[in-house]
Protein backbone atom coordinates (compact mmCIF):
# COMPACT_ATOMS: atom_id res chain seq x y z
CA UNK A 1 0.00 0.00 0.00
CA UNK A 2 0.99 3.74 -1.01
CA UNK A 3 1.80 5.65 1.59
CA UNK A 4 -0.50 9.20 2.03
CA UNK A 5 0.63 12.66 3.00
CA UNK A 6 -1.38 15.21 4.59
CA UNK A 7 -1.34 18.13 1.48
CA UNK A 8 -1.07 20.66 4.37
CA UNK A 9 2.24 19.79 6.32
CA UNK A 10 3.20 16.56 4.38
CA UNK A 11 3.36 14.25 8.15
CA UNK A 12 1.89 10.73 6.39
CA UNK A 13 -1.65 9.91 7.16
CA UNK A 14 -2.50 7.34 8.86
CA UNK A 15 -6.23 5.62 9.60
CA UNK A 16 -8.74 4.87 7.57
CA UNK A 17 -8.22 4.55 3.75
CA UNK A 18 -10.23 7.98 2.23
CA UNK A 19 -8.54 9.85 5.07
CA UNK A 20 -7.10 13.11 3.52
CA UNK A 21 -5.26 15.10 6.21
CA UNK A 22 -2.94 14.17 8.79
CA UNK A 23 -5.31 15.97 11.60
CA UNK A 24 -8.36 18.33 12.07
CA UNK A 25 -6.19 21.17 12.41
CA UNK A 26 -4.62 20.59 9.06
CA UNK A 27 -8.22 19.68 7.88
CA UNK A 28 -9.28 22.90 9.05
CA UNK A 29 -6.37 25.06 7.86
CA UNK A 30 -7.01 23.92 4.60
CA UNK A 31 -10.96 24.85 4.49
CA UNK A 32 -9.81 28.04 5.89
CA UNK A 33 -7.50 28.98 3.07
CA UNK A 34 -9.72 27.75 0.72
CA UNK A 35 -12.09 30.02 1.63
CA UNK A 36 -10.20 33.39 2.10
CA UNK A 37 -9.22 32.43 -2.33
CA UNK A 38 -13.07 32.43 -2.75
CA UNK A 39 -13.83 35.58 -0.55
CA UNK A 40 -10.95 37.58 -1.76
CA UNK A 41 -12.04 36.82 -5.48
CA UNK A 42 -16.10 38.38 -4.01
CA UNK A 43 -14.22 41.12 -2.34
CA UNK A 44 -12.12 42.16 -5.12
CA UNK A 45 -15.20 42.35 -7.92
CA UNK A 46 -17.00 43.92 -5.47
CA UNK A 47 -14.62 46.37 -4.64
CA UNK A 48 -13.90 47.24 -8.46
CA UNK A 49 -17.95 47.37 -8.99
CA UNK A 50 -18.02 50.07 -6.38
CA UNK A 51 -15.02 52.06 -8.08
CA UNK A 52 -16.18 51.47 -11.52
CA UNK A 53 -19.79 53.23 -9.86
CA UNK A 54 -17.56 56.22 -7.70
CA UNK A 55 -16.14 57.23 -10.49
CA UNK A 56 -19.13 57.47 -12.88
CA UNK A 57 -21.11 59.38 -10.60
CA UNK A 58 -18.20 61.77 -10.07
CA UNK A 59 -17.94 62.73 -13.40
CA UNK A 60 -21.80 62.37 -14.64
CA UNK A 61 -23.34 65.42 -12.77
CA UNK A 62 -25.78 65.79 -15.23
CA UNK A 63 -27.27 62.71 -15.79
CA UNK A 64 -25.43 62.38 -19.06
CA UNK A 65 -21.87 63.08 -19.94
CA UNK A 66 -19.53 62.34 -22.20
CA UNK A 67 -15.65 61.51 -21.10
CA UNK A 68 -12.78 60.30 -23.04
CA UNK A 69 -12.49 56.53 -22.03
CA UNK A 70 -8.84 57.37 -21.40
CA UNK A 71 -10.00 59.49 -18.51
CA UNK A 72 -12.31 57.29 -16.75
CA UNK A 73 -9.01 54.18 -17.00
CA UNK A 74 -6.54 56.13 -15.30
CA UNK A 75 -8.85 56.74 -12.58
CA UNK A 76 -9.41 52.93 -12.00
CA UNK A 77 -12.09 52.00 -13.61
CA UNK A 78 -12.68 48.82 -15.54
CA UNK A 79 -15.24 48.25 -18.07
CA UNK A 80 -15.05 44.32 -17.50
CA UNK A 81 -17.05 44.68 -14.49
CA UNK A 82 -20.68 45.31 -14.34
CA UNK A 83 -23.62 44.55 -12.59
CA UNK A 84 -25.60 44.39 -15.43
CA UNK A 85 -26.65 45.81 -19.30
CA UNK A 86 -29.39 48.20 -21.30
CA UNK A 87 -30.12 47.91 -24.63
CA UNK A 88 -31.87 50.44 -26.38
CA UNK A 89 -34.12 50.43 -29.06
CA UNK A 90 -31.21 50.82 -31.46
CA UNK A 91 -29.18 47.86 -30.31
CA UNK A 92 -26.90 49.68 -28.25
CA UNK A 93 -26.02 48.23 -25.32
CA UNK A 94 -25.01 50.11 -22.50
CA UNK A 95 -22.74 48.43 -19.23
CA UNK A 96 -24.11 49.84 -16.13
CA UNK A 97 -22.20 49.46 -12.55
CA UNK A 98 -25.17 49.75 -9.89
CA UNK A 99 -27.31 53.44 -11.43
CA UNK A 100 -24.74 54.74 -13.80
CA UNK A 101 -23.19 53.28 -16.92
CA UNK A 102 -21.39 53.38 -20.38
CA UNK A 103 -21.90 53.51 -23.84
CA UNK A 104 -18.56 53.12 -25.80
CA UNK A 105 -19.00 55.92 -28.31
CA UNK A 106 -16.31 56.90 -31.09
CA UNK A 107 -16.32 60.79 -31.44
CA UNK A 108 -15.10 62.12 -35.27
CA UNK A 109 -12.50 64.91 -34.63
CA UNK A 110 -10.61 66.33 -37.16
CA UNK A 111 -10.87 63.20 -39.26
CA UNK A 112 -9.60 60.81 -36.61
CA UNK A 113 -11.96 58.88 -34.15
CA UNK A 114 -11.48 59.59 -30.52
CA UNK A 115 -12.82 56.40 -28.20
CA UNK A 116 -15.06 57.72 -25.40
CA UNK A 117 -18.01 56.40 -22.89
CA UNK A 118 -21.09 57.91 -23.38
CA UNK A 119 -22.25 58.09 -19.35
CA UNK A 120 -25.91 58.30 -17.96
CA UNK A 121 -27.28 57.70 -14.85
CA UNK A 122 -30.19 54.59 -14.88
CA UNK A 123 -33.73 55.44 -15.42
CA UNK A 124 -36.95 53.79 -14.84
CA UNK A 125 -37.60 53.15 -18.51
CA UNK A 126 -34.49 50.70 -18.89
CA UNK A 127 -36.06 48.19 -15.67
CA UNK A 128 -36.18 44.98 -17.75
CA UNK A 129 -39.44 43.83 -19.43
CA UNK A 130 -40.40 40.42 -18.09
Amino acid sequence: MEERYCPVCEAPIRGRSDKIYCSPNCKSAHQYENKKLTDKLYFDIDRQLKTNRKILKRYNLNGRTTLRRNVLHEEGFDPHYFTHYWKNHKNQVYLLSYDFGILKIDEEKRSEKVPKYLIVEWQNYMKPSN
